[in-house]
């Protein structure tokens, strides 16, 4: 990757990350508020962080953001992982999410964990987590001849957008990885929590989206090249409606809560990533990033999800210079965010100079154990 490009990236990495955590922080005090209630409080849409109660200021993230900082760290780890000649595994991944869970289950770190996101106490704070990725990551982490402790596919038919929120960091990796493995590992990552083959294959198909879009090409051609990687496998039929109708909506009418509500409430993986995509689509200029995520946030549903990756999709599409101001220096674990997309940057652009001559004893895989 030459300099021009690693800076271009670099900026997408950043964008990707700040602005998903600034959709899920807009949207997260309103995700259990029906949509004529928001509109009477914000008749313009939800533009700047509002309180959500005690214990929760404005511009607090949610678990969709914790749980795709473990994503991109379980992908550093990952690759921190390959000196040992193992290859690039993501179930390294699943790892990651397990050591999310102790956030979710203990008052603070417990020490007996490695790697420093996991010390990071400000993230020990459950904000409305899904049932769906604590009982799945609890059974997990008790093994068995059915689920594997780490790596394996979850037991449940459930589609809920839990798995889609979190795996934008999969699209980012760098053009050495192929599309069709980026989709399909996404995917799998999904399916440690999410079983129903529509859950992990909107999951594949937003990290395609993303990686287009980190490759340089414009939305609409994003779009469509994800969707027609998307359609080559069984059980497409779900994601594929939804992203149509997404793309028709945004063409056609017009852009505002009444057009979101027509897609769902986001709560299952298609509609999420359909109701992200028709906001992307509706405002897709980088001085309309907050108008899109207006429209992705206002409505009767999961907004802090479809904020989030409408923000992930945009950001990666924009870079970080199109962030609204505001939002993001008021933003919570802003710090953490921008320090893990950094390091995810130097893990897959400077590896040989991180990992040295001295294996597991460096700084670097101290910080980032490959497992």
């Amino acid at each position: 990757m030459r300099r021009q490009e690693q800076e271009a990236w670099r900026a997408r990495v950043r964008g990707c990350l700040l602005g998903g955590a600034i959709g899920d922080a807009l949207g997260g005090p309103v995700e259990f508020q029906d949509g004529r209630t928001i509109l009477a409080k914000y008749p313009d849409g939800v533009r700047s962080y509002v309180d959500g109660g005690p214990g929760w200021p404005p511009g607090t993230i949610t678990d969709d953001t914790q749980m795709t900082l473990f994503t991109v760290e379980g992908l550093i780890r990952a690759g921190v992982r390959t000196d040992r000649g193992l290859g690039f595994t993501v179930g390294v991944v699943h790892g990651a999410y397990d050591r999310w869970l102790d956030t979710q289950t203990l008052p603070g770190p417990s020490g007996e964990r490695n790697g420093w996101l996991q010390g990071e106490q400000w993230l020990y704070a459950r904000r409305a987590p899904g049932n769906t990725c604590l009982t799945a990551l609890t059974e997990a982490r008790k093994g068995g001849p059915r689920i594997p402790q780490y790596g394996g596919q979850a037991v449940n038919d459930s589609k809920g957008c839990g798995g889609v929120m979190r795996v934008a960091p999969f699209g980012l990796l760098p053009a050495e990885a192929p599309i069709d493995w980026v989709f399909d590992k996404a995917a799998e990552a999904a399916g440690y929590t999410h079983g129903h083959p529509t859950g992990k294959l909107a999951s594949g198909t937003l990290a395609a989206i993303v990686r287009e879009l980190c490759d340089g090409a414009g939305l609409d051609d994003a779009i469509t090249r994800a969707t027609s990687l998307l359609i080559r496998h069984e059980g497409h039929e779900e994601t594929s409606t939804a992203l149509q109708l997404a793309r028709q909506l945004a063409a056609t009418a017009p852009a505002g809560p009444v057009t979101v509500e027509r897609l769902g409430g986001g709560w299952i993986a298609e509609e999420a990533l359909a109701i992200a995509v028709y906001a992307a689509l509706a405002y897709p200029e980088p001085d309309q990033f907050l108008d899109a995520l207006a429209l992705a946030v206002t409505h009767s549903g999961d907004s802090d999800s479809t904020g989030a990756i409408c923000g992930n999709i945009l950001g990666a599409l924009h870079g970080e210079t199109a962030l609204p101001a505001e939002l993001v220096f008021t933003l919570e674990g802003r710090a953490a965010i921008l320090q893990l997309a950094d390091d995810f940057a130097l893990e897959f652009t400077q590896q040989q100079r991180l990992h040295g001559d001295y294996g597991p004893f460096t700084a670097w895989t101290t910080r980032y154990p490959g497992g």
